[in-house]
Parts: structure tokens; sequence; C-alpha cells
């Protein structure tokens, strides 16, 4: 207890500081204590050992803090009319300190080896939750919190940080044409100009935007990012039992929509090119785990080979790509946005199904990641062995159609 007394006294040295600001510096010390009860008793127990007349602290002359917790209530009462108009069960509070508080208690940190000390953001995270808790009937949660209120206190203003809302399901492609998600125009990159009638897009819309464009209206969002799992190519069509993808809904005011009645509104705008079956409510995690899948894919082709040849000369040709390790350099058409590399994917299935139209009809069962179009055409020689390489003549997909994506852990096939 000496030594405790002995750092209290050269704290005061350093001037007046506050009850709440004396306590933190020791608040790893005793329980069930605010930092001011813990301070005060500390300014107490240290005039009766000194032998002292006890001094109250004055307020206004907190030399670290400038007497900051004075001003909750007007923190909480602020956070409280920023959040007014947000739909929200659960919230916490950040603050961003100015940098001369944080300074002067990291000094006297540094100055007397203390151990432990709570920052001072901390405890008024703390306090402040406390109050906006009672004022708005609120629950205070850090580890999932639906709004984080920030408390900038050298610009005197709350921030709000507003959690995304999420939803998983599957969508259908049904037209071809359109890409997964949206494009930048290249010759503007986006500002707008004469070639892109400056809408700034390079497609008039999206998978993304056809689907977003209600749920945006309904959760009074800021915008809507599909994030899928992998991407059909813009000249395919996604139909089967569709693409699994997350739908992350930005800075929502509004979280209570029905999942049933979502699914409804976005078929009757997005119809018929876009259509889609939603599952569950969904999580940052998912989308994690939905672009590291690498689940195979079913796709149905048809193919025009240059030649007169036979189906049963194909299907021999056909066969000899099923269980084969397929190695592909990234593909020309790609090469401008992805990385040039080597990479190894299996074709789990193939078999040619038959003639169409003096088309080859092709389904393909293929490992994630593998690109069709160059299994047939092999790219010039950056896929191989390829269907053209086999039967040593040229051959290319004029239609592509994905039929199935597995899914995650959800009893998809």
């Amino acid at each position: 207890m000496t030594e405790i007394l002995e750092t209290v006294h050269n704290i005061l040295e350093y001037g007046d500081i506050c009850d709440h600001c004396l306590g933190r510096l020791f608040a790893k010390r005793s329980f069930g204590l605010t930092n001011e009860q813990r301070g005060n008793a500390l300014r107490i127990a240290h005039a009766l050992a000194y032998n002292i007349p006890f001094v109250p602290y004055e307020k206004g002359t907190c030399w670290i803090c400038n007497d900051l917790f004075d001003q909750i209530p007007y923190w909480a009462e602020k956070v409280a009319v920023a959040l007014k108009d947000i739909d929200y069960e659960t919230f916490v509070i950040g603050t961003r300190v100015p940098p001369m508080m944080t300074e002067s208690e990291e000094m006297i940190w540094s100055d007397l080896s203390l151990e432990k000390p709570e920052p001072l953001k901390s405890e008024m995270n703390r306090e402040v939750g406390k109050a906006v808790s009672a004022l708005t009937g609120k629950k205070g949660d850090p580890k999932n919190p639906e709004v984080t209120a920030v408390l900038n206190i050298a610009d005197d203003c709350v921030e709000l940080q507003i959690a995304s809302v999420y939803f998983y399901g599957r969508y259908l492609k049904l037209e071809r044409g359109i890409p997964q998600t949206h494009w930048d125009c290249r010759a503007c990159r986006g500002r707008g100009c004469e070639k892109c009638n400056f809408t700034g897009k390079q497609y008039p819309t999206s998978v993304e935007e056809l689907i977003a464009e209600v749920p945006i209206q309904l959760f009074s969002a800021e915008k809507g990012v599909l994030h899928g799992s992998g991407r059909e190519d813009i000249d395919a069509v996604m139909i089967g039992t569709g693409r699994p993808f997350v739908m992350e809904m930005q800075n929502p005011l509004n979280r209570k929509v029905n999942l049933q009645e979502l699914e409804s509104a976005i078929n009757a705008s997005a119809g018929p090119r876009v259509q889609v079956k939603l599952e569950s409510w969904s999580d940052k995690k998912m989308v994690e785990m939905l672009k590291s899948h690498k689940g195979h894919k079913t796709y149905r082709i048809l193919v025009d080979i240059d030649d007169s040849i036979s189906l049963d000369k194909v299907q021999n040709a056909v066969s000899k790509l099923k269980g084969a390790l397929i190695h592909q350099r990234t593909p020309e058409r790609v090469a401008h946005r992805r990385a040039d590399l080597v990479r190894e994917r299996s074709v789990v299935d193939i078999e040619c199904l038959g003639i169409e139209d003096s088309l080859y009809r092709i389904e393909v069962v293929g490992e994630g990641g593998l690109y069709i179009k160059e299994l047939v055409s092999g790219d010039g020689g950056r896929t191989t062995p390829s269907l053209a390489e086999i039967l040593a003549v040229p051959a290319k997909v004029v239609a592509l159609d994905v039929v199935q994506v597995d899914g995650i852990n959800n009893g998809d096939e």
C-alpha cells in the first residue's frame, strides 16, 4: 500500500488531475469501483498517509483530460440524436482522443512505469456507452455491434459506422451479355463520356445491380455489393441450381426486412433476366468462405469444330480429357485483369452428348477455376491438353451454360 500511495504522491505533483484520470492509472486495483470512485479513494488515502489536509479535486483543472468526463451526458445525448433515424439493436462507442490528451497520459505512464493503466478512450467508450444505453434502451455490444458511434472530441461531432446487412442465396442469369458486377467504362474509367452515354458504365447493367436495386430501397442502404462463388462469363447464362452469392447492403438505415418478401420483390424487379432464391441471412464470415470455396462446377457447352469429324472421333477425344490435369496459363481474354500465371485444374468429368445443328453438345464437370473455353480451344497453346490439341483441328465454344455450382456446407449437392 505504501508503494501505491508514493505513486499517487508523485502523480499529484504533476498538477491537478481529476478523480477519473487518477483512478484510471490504477484501474487494475480492486473491483466493483468506477475510476472516479477509485481516484477519490486514493486521494483520501494519500491525505491520510501524508497527514495533510484533504483537498478534493477542483473542477476544470485536470491537465490530462480537461474534465472530458463531465461531458458524458452531453456526448451520450449527441450519440442518441445521431442514431435516432437508424434501425439498430446493438451498438458500440469509439472515441477519437485529441493527440494532446493521449500524449499527456502516455507521458505519465512512461515516467512512473505504471502497470496496465486504462487508456482514457477505453473509459470514455464505456461510460458514454452506459449513458447511451440508458437513453435509448439499446444494448451495448462490442463484439457484434450493428452501429459504431465514434466520438470525435476535437471536432465536436459523432461519426457513425453502420454494419452491413448480408443475405445468402443463389441466382440464375437467364440472359447473355450481362456481367456479374458493375464494370467502369474502359474509355473514361467511370467518369462518364460520350462512349458510355455519360453513365460511366461499360455495360448498361449487371447481375449485381439487378439484384441490389430493390434491397437498396428496402434497407435504405447506400450501396449493394454482390459477392459470388466465382463468376460466369458475360456471354454465358447461369441456369440449373444457380450460383451461390452473398449480397452486402452497405450503410443500411433499416434492418427489418422479411426475407421471403425481399426475394419476391427482387424477382419482380430483376426478372426475367435474373432470378434469385434467398436462403438465409448471412455475415462477413460467409463472404470470406464463399470467396475461398473451390467447389466443382458443371457446364453444358456447344462446340464448333473446324472439320467434318465424326461424333465417335469427338467422343473419343473428349474421353481423353476425363480426369486430366490441365495446365492453363492465364487466358489472353482476361490477361489484362489477372496475374500471368500457370494454374493446374482438373477435369472431373466430361462427356460429348451429341450433335445439335452441326455443333457438338458437351457437358463438363470441372474443378473451380478451370477455364472452359480454353479447355476446348487451347488458347494458342496456353492451355494444355485441350480438345483442339487432341483433335489437331481448331475448336471453339459458341455457347456456354453454367448448370451447377457447388455450395458451402449447406446441404447443396
